[in-house]
């Protein structure tokens, strides 16, 4: 039940698919409830169930509500830390002395610092408040996720993180940012829980060279049309060797270290080298014009391994779909709305 709860105050647009979700349970698990008759009965139980969420929403328990002492209760609280936590990741924050009084309502003093974690469930929210103190959380993008206070940037708090969070789950740890700037940890954090695999814990400082990288997919294109022009009218097996090539080249910094990188032969190195020299010409002998190659290689590289995990998952995705039973496809299409 309180996990129910703590949905529907984190997503009170969710109560029309949650009570359809509770009828279902009820039907499903309650063997009097079975032999109801369809649709008006039906229609008839979720509409009172869905009454009962919103009351959840819109009702107070006596003493729940400031009696002047500057205390409020577990209801109010929880509907002033929602308007905190969208307050703090909003595009436009408000700052501290604005924030003050909706701080002391949700009774959560405002921190210096904070780190966001995205998680791969709403039931996980609790596990994460439970384990870490007292987290600010929230649903942003559908996603859910929560604002740890005042983490310190110098000290080892992996082992803590890993054993509150869920294993085998998808989950992202933002960067820690002044208060602030707590929209951007969020933002870094969803960011990587989209790019990653599944049943990962990852964390943001241990992927911001391709979190740069890959701000933008448009730009990834761009880079390689600039610098990758004369790989374009080779065959595709080709031009995708001299790539590799090159790019273990330019990070190892010779061919011995780029024939290690590549498993081959050094003398295959070097004769793709010379044919490198002939596509590109004096660019590979600049600098600057081979620190930007690097990096356009890197970005498709990057682009390429998040475009296979994604399909993995999409993958995964349809064959879950084509098991489920015909009743297990209509219940799921009446949660959605459809």
């Amino acid at each position: 039940m309180r996990a129910l709860l703590d949905h529907v105050w984190l997503s009170p647009r969710e109560v029309p698919a949650l009570a359809d979700e509770v009828v279902d349970a009820l039907v499903d698990r309650v063997s009097a409830m079975s032999a109801l008759p369809e649709p008006r009965r039906r229609d008839e139980l979720r509409s009172e169930v869905e009454s009962a969420l919103r009351g959840a929403l819109s009702r107070s328990e006596p003493g729940n509500l400031d009696d002047g002492d500057g205390e409020y209760g577990p209801l109010t609280r929880e509907r002033a830390r929602q308007e905190l936590f969208a307050a703090l990741t909003a595009g436009s924050p408000l700052s501290e002395e604005a924030l003050a009084p909706l701080a002391q309502r949700a009774a959560w003093p405002l921190p210096e610092r904070v780190r966001a974690v995205v998680l791969g469930s709403l039931g996980e929210l609790r596990l994460v408040s439970d384990a870490l103190g007292d987290p600010l959380i929230g649903i942003t993008d559908g996603r859910p996720c929560a604002l740890l206070p005042d983490p310190d940037p110098e000290a080892e708090s992996r082992p803590l993180l890993r054993r509150a969070l869920p294993r085998g789950r998808a989950a992202a740890v933002g960067h820690v940012v002044p208060l602030g700037e707590a929209r951007s940890s969020l933002r870094w954090a969803r960011r990587l829980v989209d790019l990653a695999p599944e049943a990962q814990l990852l964390f943001v400082e241990d992927h911001l060279p391709a979190l740069l990288l890959l701000q933008d997919e448009s730009l990834v294109r761009a880079l390689s049309t600039r610098w990758l022009r004369p790989l374009e009218a080779l065959k595709p097996a080709q031009s995708a060797r001299l790539e590799t090539t090159l790019l273990a080249w330019l990070e190892g910094g010779g061919a011995p270290e780029a024939a290690k990188t590549l498993k081959v032969h050094p003398q295959t190195v070097h004769y793709r080298l010379r044919q490198l020299e002939k596509l590109f010409g004096p660019v590979l002998r600049d600098p600057r014009s081979r620190f930007e190659l690097e990096m356009t290689l890197h970005s498709r590289r990057l682009l390429a391994q998040v475009r296979d995990v994604q399909a993995r998952i999409s993958r995964r995705a349809r064959t879950a779909a084509m098991s489920l039973k015909p009743m297990d496809m209509a219940r799921e299409a009446r949660v959605n709305g459809r």
